[in-house]
């Protein structure tokens, strides 16, 4: 993920959007990948005092190593209205040195109360080998039974493996909470998340020009299984595809969806904000 991470990091800013009215939260972001800095530095302060200028005053500050899961519960502790999710990303963990003792730090650091949910696991098949397969799999049931454990919320990242990861949750048993983030599959796979009560998360990707699927299922996703994220840096939403992305962004994404769905954006940015209190608790 790092060469990923050194490329993001050189790209200008998107434009601040128009502020909402009603605040909002923004589920997944990776802050520290937006400004390669200590996690109370003021270029952090900066970041997140840009999405307050727009309406979003709440941030969920997402792991994918043991380092950088650490990282997440600096910031959580140095920034109100911040919290923080940890874990070995599924590109992470079939790669570390020794993933049992990455696997105990994660565990360590999801007790603390700032920690809200266990994440970003789950399974991606487009960047990790068959070989490797097994690995990543062992490593999102091992994360699937620390979130039971310590009673937090699920975060999943899936690419690529959609049936592989129902089948995974079918066989250990679903968190109460169990967020889809960046949701990439079709209105069937949307169909069955529903079904079984998980959460749908959507990023800028919803707003790409070549992702039809994606806004045939948010349509159908229920409003009370439904958010909205950055997964900044990545992921701009149109018009700025490209662009470096931040927690201020969410505003436009949000704007899209209440038009895909046919919903006062008012009552839209209200709802999220609803689900992101009940899924993670207090941000205060």
């Amino acid at each position: 993920m790092a060469d990923r991470h050194n490329r993001d990091i050189d790209r200008q800013p998107a434009p601040l959007p128009e502020p909402l009215s009603t605040k909002s939260v923004d589920a997944h972001a990776h802050i520290e990948i937006v400004t390669n800095t200590a996690a109370d530095s003021p270029e952090v302060g900066e970041v997140l005092a840009q999405a307050r200028s727009v309406g979003i005053d709440r941030v969920v500050q997402v792991g994918y190593s043991a380092e950088q899961s650490e990282w997440c519960v600096k910031c959580a502790e140095s920034w109100p209205n911040v919290l923080a999710a940890v874990a070995l990303h599924p590109n992470e963990a079939p790669v570390v040195e020794d993933l049992e003792k990455d696997l105990a730090i994660i565990a360590k650091l999801a007790l603390h109360p700032r920690v809200r949910a266990i994440g970003e696991t789950g399974l991606d098949f487009f960047r990790t080998p068959p070989e490797l397969q097994e690995r990543q799999k062992y490593s999102f049931r091992r994360h699937i039974a620390l979130a039971k454990e310590v009673k937090k919320a699920l975060v999943i990242h899936d690419r690529d493996a959609h049936q592989d990861v129902l089948d995974v949750l079918a066989q250990e048993g679903a968190p109460d909470n169990t967020v889809f983030h960046c949701f990439s599959g079709d209105a069937q796979m949307a169909r069955e998340c529903i079904d079984k009560g998980y959460i749908l998360s959507f990023a800028g990707t919803l707003t790409f020009k070549n992702a039809p699927a994606l806004r045939e299922a948010v349509k159908l996703v229920p409003l009370d299984q439904l958010l909205v994220e950055t997964d900044s840096p990545f992921l701009a939403p149109m018009p700025n595809r490209g662009a470096l992305n931040t927690p201020a962004q969410i505003p436009t994404i949000l704007r899209f969806m209440a038009e895909e769905r046919g919903e006062d954006l008012d009552e839209l940015a209200s709802a999220i904000s609803t689900n992101a209190e009940r899924i993670f608790g207090s941000f205060a």
